[in-house]
């Protein structure tokens, strides 16, 4: 009897039927929002509904050394959730409750599988909010927020999440729980295991539960700034000005003349101005309106055509075109969507890089930033047909433009990944940012916790 025959038995006896076979439900498991699939077909997915049927999955893994691939909604963008021959796929999603709701404290302890959007429709009944605000927010999950350390396009103001993530509820491989973190606002006792679990793409355990620091309702006016400029280099220089001026605004979006133009085709706008840019800035509390006239004053001496909006709605139909980037490049072709970070000041010159690699390779390369922080998401778009599983794998070419792009990032003090992660596609260059004593220091530490090196393989730590 073959491991994965012995495993999928024992899963049956134990959990009946949470455990799927489905053939729809085993393809769906390959793949991710990446357009990376992996090789072959996991041996079930378990649907689990409790902490303790993930105990029982990772017990079973254990016991007869089967991999497991932790999975929430699938909508990773490096092929970190994906899983194929031989795997478990461990679903999370249908744990999806709010245990707790604490507003003297500041605090909700839920489970992994409830949408960022969700929880923040629930908490907004108390005045309260969780910061982190991922694009994908109406279909991401926030145990997936937390395990790929997801960002968004509040960040630059109200950080990320490793910054509203007090502690986290963790299954280790051999199936015992722990309890990491604190409900206190301070906690130094010992290291801080719950920052490290914090993007750690399913290689260190399952995530079971959370207990997210929350804010108040932010109070006072929404203020909007469109501004457009000629091109995307002169709108990058216009957001590093926005940061060295000061100012704070809650969100500061760039969307180069490619995506700017692919989305209004998608929304049926009128066509922009050819190779114009634009800047989508919004602040937010008491002084919002003041920061935005002071804002929009640093985008006109910067040579923006610049508008501005104290009406809530009409802000969210500004940020709409933002938010739409993903369905737009569908229309273009296949998209890679690629996810580099630079300092902020650096952002003009990794413009001109992405320009220099559309050229030498011969590639359109549509690009959105979050310019508050630096962040930029490439799509490097290509032609091709699915398989029979809905993937289209990128070709060789794209890859050779991408790996130029990421060492143009790290030249310029960047980073390989600012929210997405490693997963699969980019596990092949972590070395080159950490450096091969981090790289195997880190793969170490993945080893005390997961000593079989059965929790998500192939990902993060591969060469």
């Amino acid at each position: 009897m073959s491991e994965g025959t012995a495993a999928l038995d024992l899963l049956r006896a134990a959990l009946g039927d949470r455990v799927d076979t489905s053939p729809a439900s085993l393809a769906a498991a390959r793949a991710d929002k990446s357009g990376h699939a992996a090789a072959g077909h996991p041996v079930a997915v378990v649907h689990a509904r409790s902490v303790d049927d993930v105990q029982q999955t990772l017990r079973i893994a254990t016991r007869t050394s089967t991999p497991v691939v932790t999975r929430g909604a699938g909508t990773g963008l490096a092929g970190a959730a994906n899983a194929g021959t031989g795997e478990i796929a461990l679903s999370v999603r249908g744990m999806d409750r709010i245990i707790e709701v604490r507003p003297d404290d500041l605090l909700a302890v839920v489970e992994p599988g409830i949408l960022n959007a969700d929880l923040n429709a629930a908490l907004a009944e108390y005045g309260l909010w969780w910061a982190p605000d991922p694009a994908s927010r109406a279909i991401s999950t926030v145990g997936g927020n937390i395990a790929t350390g997801a960002g968004g396009l509040l960040c630059a103001k109200y950080g990320v999440v490793r910054d509203a993530v007090l502690g986290v509820d963790l299954v280790l491989a051999d199936g015992r729980l722990l309890r990491l973190g604190h409900r206190t606002v301070k906690g130094v006792t010992g290291l801080d295991l719950t920052s490290l679990v914090i993007g750690s793409e399913g290689t260190l355990g399952v995530i079971v539960g959370a207990t997210l620091k929350l804010r108040r309702l932010v109070p006072g006016e929404v203020c909007t700034i469109a501004a457009t400029f000629p091109d995307v280099r002169t709108a990058a220089e216009a957001s590093a000005a926005v940061t060295a001026s000061g100012a704070q605004p809650a969100i500061m979006e760039l969307m180069d003349a490619a995506s700017l133009a692919a989305v209004h085709a998608l929304l049926s706008l009128e066509p922009p101005t050819p190779g114009a840019a634009q800047l989508t800035i919004q602040t937010d509390g008491p002084a919002a309106g003041a920061e935005a006239d002071a804002i929009a004053q640093v985008l006109q001496r910067t040579g923006g055509t610049v508008a501005v909006s104290h009406d809530r709605e009409e802000g969210e139909r500004l940020l709409a075109i933002r938010r739409s980037m993903h369905p737009a490049m569908e229309t273009l072709g296949t998209a890679l969507i690629e996810d580099v970070s630079v300092p902020r000041s650096a952002l003009p010159a990794m413009f001109d890089e992405i320009a220099r690699v559309e050229r030498e390779h011969g590639i359109v390369i549509p690009t959105v930033a979050h310019a508050g922080d630096g962040n930029l998401h490439p799509n490097f778009i290509f032609p091709g047909e699915p398989d029979e599983f809905g993937v289209i794998e990128a070709p060789d070419y794209i890859w050779r433009a991408a790996d130029d792009l990421f060492r143009a990032a790290l030249r310029l003090g960047g980073t390989l990944t600012g929210e997405h992660g490693v997963g699969v596609l980019k596990s092949r260059w972590l070395a080159d940012e950490l450096g091969d004593d981090q790289w195997e220091l880190q793969r170490q530490i993945t080893r005390v916790f997961d000593p079989q090196g059965i929790l998500n393989p192939g990902k993060v730590f591969t060469r």
